[in-house]
């Protein structure tokens, strides 16, 4: 089977409690996700100036000429390895709560900020992005599929009573997400040992008392 073939192995399964949620069927070539951690990888090793087409497809093992039959530039790309990486994924919670699956949510975001690799992939993405409009248009796909898989978490908050159904959960979570990016990546501080509870617990619940609330 050639290398422009997709691969039967990564279509998505059903997800379990805690595990990662489903994915898009997309059309890929085979070694799709080798191609992709490559991607990854060399992003995190030599940054977006240093990545190239011609170096994935060595570390990947497959043709160059493959990877620009599925994905004309190194933006095209990054912006596949960022939605459909390994590195990137995250498990789906089911806490019962919705307070314990932002928190579980936040959590994971947490540390792909914070811990190596993914840590050092994110950042790159995003100061990528910001000099990239090209690379910054892939970047909203990751945005937006990441919001997609998070679905079920505001579907079933609904459900039980816990959120407004006219809720916004883009809006939800970048308050959430962009909390979490000022505080680690821009102000570079640690974190406190109640961030997440108490980022979750204010996104939902506001700031102000209950009698100036009213």
């Amino acid at each position: 089977m050639s290398d422009e073939n997709r691969d039967p192995s990564s279509e998505p399964a059903p997800a379990q409690r805690g595990q990662q949620p489903p994915r898009k069927r997309i059309n890929t070539p085979r070694k799709s996700q080798e191609i992709f951690d490559a991607t990854l990888d060399l992003l995190r090793e030599k940054g977006y100036e240093g990545l190239t087409v011609e170096g994935v497809a060595d570390r990947a093992g497959v043709n160059k000429t493959t990877l620009y039959r599925w994905w004309p530039s190194k933006g095209a790309l990054l912006g596949a390895a960022l939605v459909n990486g390994t590195q990137l994924g995250f498990p789906l919670p089911d806490t019962g709560t919705l307070q314990g699956d932002l928190e579980a949510l936040l959590g994971s975001l947490v540390q792909l900020l914070t811990v190596p690799p993914t840590s050092d992939i994110a950042i790159a993405a995003l100061g990528a992005a910001t000099h990239s409009p090209e690379l910054a248009s892939h970047a909203r796909n990751f945005f937006a599929d990441r919001l997609a898989q998070e679905q079920p978490v505001f579907t079933r908050a609904v459900a039980r009573g816990e959120l407004a159904p006219d809720t916004d959960p883009a809006l939800l979570m970048d308050m959430l997400a962009g909390a979490a990016w000022v505080q680690i990546v821009f102000r570079q501080l640690p974190l406190e040992a109640d961030f997440i509870t108490r980022t979750v617990h204010t996104a939902l619940h506001g700031a102000a008392t209950q009698s100036s609330a009213l």
